[in-house]
């Protein structure tokens, strides 16, 4: 057994300032990818489209393929990396969506219903105790299917999403002001 300790990992950098709404979307499995590229179209937003294998995707500038490797929460890493205020997030993965929230990212599901700082707990709770009936050995339903119902509550979730993101990216944003007894040295 080696004494010396592993390299550091670097530490994570923070994304860039947005002037505008970005969507980020978790790809593989995402049954509403067509109304995105509608809503993002009509608003000129780019959108990332995040997989682990390549997918046809519209001729469009702003549309942004990436295809990350193999291997489990990568797409999610890319994701999670890259959001902030600003940004619009469309998964059914709950732990990216956690990790998004936390960042400042709007999260939607693909039927619609929005993961923020109030009901992400209970979705992680919800996944966590399906997830352990699973192990037990319980049959649990997946996911029904999307149905026409859902796509129209996620194209106004989406919209209502981008607008919020577009509010808190035109706040302005206050000067720093040195802490009390600092002494400024400009």
């Amino acid at each position: 057994m080696s004494d010396e300790m592993p390299p550091a990992a670097a530490p994570p950098v923070a994304p860039p300032p947005r002037t505008a709404v970005e969507i980020f979307v978790d790809a593989d499995a995402c049954p509403v990818k067509d109304e995105i590229f509608r809503v993002a179209g009509r608003l000129g937003l780019i959108s990332h489209v995040v997989a682990n294998t390549w997918m046809r995707l519209p001729e469009d500038p702003n549309i942004r393929r990436v295809v990350v490797g193999e291997g489990p929460d990568v797409a999610d890493d890319w994701i999670a990396e890259r959001v902030g205020p600003g940004c619009v997030v469309v998964t059914t993965d709950v732990p990216l969506a956690d990790r998004c929230v936390k960042a400042g990212a709007r999260v939607v599901t693909p039927t619609g219903r929005i993961l923020d700082a109030g009901s992400i707990g209970m979705a992680l709770a919800t996944r966590d105790l399906l997830d352990d009936l699973r192990s037990a050995g319980a049959v649990t339903s997946g996911p029904r299917p999307c149905a026409a119902k859902d796509r129209q509550a996620f194209l106004q979730a989406l919209d209502r999403e981008v607008r919020r993101a577009a509010k808190i990216l035109a706040q302005p944003v206050a000067p720093l002001t040195p802490a009390k007894g600092s002494v400024d040295v400009s």
